[in-house]
């Protein structure tokens, strides 16, 4: 695995968000390990997290779609919106709130694992 391979490293940071994603805090886990792999600047470490959480977002995203699907289809059913299109409603916002969550979360983790990399002795 070389320095800057962006994608690569954003890839590996979202599995560890998404693997660990039982504790509160997989995105900065997985953004600090993207940022390590991808060393270089600090810009460049934020960029390769934010890239690493949006990518983490990806299952969570399928999961949305699935579930409001299921949740539209069943209001349409009904005769109308009414209550169910508006739990939809709040489900989307409550996704966009969770995608900058992740995003924003995991572009820290890529800032804290390039300082990682460039400032301590750990891995040599």
């Amino acid at each position: 695995m070389s320095e800057g391979d962006t994608l690569i490293n954003a890839v590996i940071g979202a599995v560890d968000t998404v693997v660990l994603s039982f504790t509160g805090f997989s995105p900065i886990l997985g953004g600090m390990v993207a940022g390590y792999l991808q060393r270089g600047d600090r810009a460049g470490g934020i960029r390769v997290g934010a890239i690493s959480g949006a990518i983490a977002a990806l299952p969570f995203l399928l999961l949305f779609f699935v579930f409001g699907g299921f949740l539209f289809t069943g209001s349409m059913m009904g005769g109308g919106m009414g209550v169910p299109g508006g739990f939809v409603v709040v489900l989307l916002f409550g996704f966009v709130f969770a995608l900058i969550w992740s995003v924003g979360l995991s572009a820290l983790g890529g800032y804290l694992g390039v300082y990682i990399a460039t400032e301590t002795d750990v891995g040599g």
